[in-house]
């Protein structure tokens, strides 16, 4: 039902006219099997009305008379997942003599070429990104446009320019805390931080912002209703972001036992992004990488890996972030390999980018699963990623959001 149809009828109801919504046509999309966010359906059959799932069924008797029927019923049903971590504005046009990094425009035009990195990341079925670090607040532009539907693309919660530390001034706690004020009145989701150096192919993990820094950030966020998540490539910044009260970990290796059971105790959500480093491998070329890199890439792979082997042990919530930037926007799901991998079931790592992406971003009551009341954000994948979850990398074949079909690969 559109915004003018309900408009419409709102007016009649108040004016005391009878409404019949026999032209409020429902469409039921059917699956083969769907997989909810929590259990598994055959013969599924999703009712939409508008941008909202009004009814679970199975069978075909739970098709509703007169309802436009989608029948999808070769593949699997999932609810649209959630990447929570992005740089969406990260851009390259692959011109010849080119590299990732350093290319120079003005930031409309990056924001308008960026729709391909959107539009990429959609065919992943991924529909919701929370995207950490963008200069000139471009990810907060791509999220006004995207959500006013003016561009084709995942509904963002963006945090602007990340926090980091002030180069070669002492540490200040109330620096920080204006740091965030600020970036709250320019109308960010998030806050990150910058907690340790390591980025593309640097991998140290230096801590660069102390923890009263980090906890002056979390509480003033806090007290202003925003959520924090802090990059940290090493334990110390790991376990100081932790007892400072993130929200979320951006990254880390070598996380001691101690803070994964705090982590636990908290409910902090781990956001390891072990696949990025697999791709700054594959892509060095692309980057012009020093002759090398990789080893320290591929050591930092393990004992990132390491860390999650135990996490998942530990009973952490992990999350499913790709770190995706540039040219690795369409691979944003494989880090889901890497959890099952290290100890979860197919389910439970689907789970990284629905149901407990859905909570931390708060929209739990909306997104990362399929249910009456959601957001009708659908995704068919050829397979069965319950059983192989390397369906999901190859097997996107139909992607809906907010109840508008934005990919159709059938």
């Amino acid at each position: 039902m559109t915004n003018v149809l309900r408009t419409t009828i709102g007016l009649l109801l108040l004016l005391g006219v009878n409404v019949s919504f026999a032209d409020a046509q429902a469409r039921a999309v059917r699956f083969g099997r769907l997989w909810d966010g929590t259990k598994v359906i055959t013969d599924a059959v999703v009712t939409i009305d508008g941008d909202r799932i009004v009814a679970i069924g199975s069978g075909p008797g739970a098709v509703p008379a007169g309802a436009v029927v989608i029948d999808l019923r070769k593949y699997t049903g999932l609810p649209g997942l959630i990447d929570l971590h992005t740089h969406i504005t990260y851009y390259w046009d692959r011109q010849p003599g080119t590299r990732p990094r350093g290319q120079r425009r003005l930031p409309a035009v990056t924001v308008f070429l960026a729709q391909e990195n959107a539009r990429r990341t959609l065919e992943t079925g991924v529909t919701t990104v929370r995207d950490l670090n963008a200069g000139n607040d471009m990810d907060l532009a791509m999220r006004e446009l995207i959500a006013t539907g003016a561009m084709a693309g995942p509904r963002i919660f963006a945090s602007g320019p990340g926090l980091s530390a002030r180069q070669g001034q002492p540490p200040d706690p109330g620096a920080m805390q204006k740091l965030v004020e600020d970036r709250v009145k320019a109308g960010v989701d998030w806050i990150k931080i910058f907690g340790s150096r390591g980025g593309f192919d640097n991998v140290d993990g230096t801590q660069t912002v102390t923890f009263d820094e980090m906890k002056a950030v979390v509480d003033a966020a806090h007290a202003l209703g925003k959520k924090v998540a802090i990059h940290s490539y090493g334990a110390p910044g790991v376990r100081d972001a932790v007892r400072a009260g993130a929200d979320s970990v951006e990254h880390g290796a070598d996380v001691d036992d101690e803070t994964l059971a705090e982590m636990a105790r908290r409910g902090t959500v781990w956001v390891p992004t072990v696949d990025h480093n697999r791709y700054y491998i594959d892509a060095q070329a692309e980057y012009g990488f020093a002759a090398g890199s990789d080893i320290a890439l591929r050591n930092y792979i393990e004992r990132n890996f390491e860390s999650v082997r135990r996490a998942v042990k530990a009973g952490v919530r992990l999350g499913m972030g790709s770190d995706a930037v540039y040219t690795m926007f369409g691979q944003n799901t494989r880090e889901l390999e890497w959890f099952i991998k290290a100890g979860m079931t197919p389910a439970q790592a689907l789970g990284t980018a629905t149901t407990t992406a859905a909570a931390l971003l708060g929209v739990d009551d909306r997104l990362g699963r399929i249910a009456p009341g959601y957001l009708a954000d659908l995704v068919a994948v050829e397979g069965d990623p319950l059983a192989d979850i390397r369906a999901m990398f190859t097997g996107v074949r139909w992607v809906m959001k907010d109840g508008k079909v934005v990919v159709d690969r059938k």
